[in-house]
């Protein structure tokens, strides 16, 4: 576990430098020869902030086999923010005008997806984990549904913010992009009540942003230190991995 917190944590200041180093870039765009410097200090914190991530995650898979309980029982003392990603969704498209209120301008939840969406809802009862009411869903029909089969349709509350986490796989300029992120962040470190866990279910994130790739219904653990003083990014669990806690 301390092994995957330090590459995690070691990604998450590279990427913060990385930042940093674009600030400067914007603030020396008459400066050619300052402008190329930054901007070769920016590439090497991004490279190298790839690099640990990709340690992190070799790593993880063996830390979970071995720490099963450990994390169930964390979990079930509440204070985490479960970030999932929406099931398996393969029917149809994003069309370039969709209406979120038209679930057929939008890719939608297979066969295997909705399986798997009431397959995490029974693993988190099967484990008794202590969800905070409600769970929060995006507005996309392919979140909501998923979230619904999962907890039940009483249990879901649509918050227009996750959608941001969908644009950042468009068109943005970083600044633009580092705002949602700022604003996710801020979501993130954000402490359940007392015994309980946030549960929030959405998008994947491009690679190097956000909490980055994340598998169909696969959830990342994070522990929130409360406004202003961040979170800690614990594990990433696929949905084998989530059924496995009950084995």
């Amino acid at each position: 576990m301390c092994k995957i917190h330090t590459f995690e944590k070691l990604a998450w200041d590279h990427y913060c430098q990385a930042w940093h180093f674009e600030r400067l870039k914007r603030s020396s765009l008459n400066q050619p020869l300052l402008f190329n410097h930054y901007m070769d200090q920016q590439d090497r914190h991004l490279v190298l902030a790839h690099r640990c991530n990709i340690i992190a995650a070799t790593t993880r898979k063996s830390y979970v086999d071995t720490n099963r309980q450990s994390i169930l029982s964390l979990l079930r003392d509440g204070g985490y923010v479960l970030y999932a990603r929406h099931a398996e969704a393969t029917i149809g498209e994003d069309q370039p005008n969709f209406d979120l209120q038209d679930c057929s301008t939008q890719r939608n939840l297979s066969e295997t997806g909705r399986k798997q969406a009431e397959m995490y809802g029974q693993t988190f009862r099967q484990l008794r984990i202590p969800v905070e009411d409600p769970v929060l869903a995006s507005p996309f029909c392919r979140s909501r549904e998923t979230a619904v089969l999962a907890f039940g349709e009483d249990n879901i509350q649509v918050d227009p913010f996750w959608m941001d986490v969908y644009w950042l796989s468009g068109d943005l300029n970083s600044s633009e992009q580092q705002a949602i992120v700022n604003n996710l962040n801020s979501r993130l470190e954000t402490q359940p009540s007392v015994g309980t866990n946030t549960l929030i279910i959405a998008h994947n994130f491009p690679e190097g942003v956000g909490l980055g790739q994340i598998s169909n219904m696969g959830t990342v653990v994070l522990k929130p230190k409360g406004q202003g003083n961040g979170y800690e990014y614990v594990t990433q669990l696929s949905l084998d991995e989530w059924v496995g806690l009950s084995e």
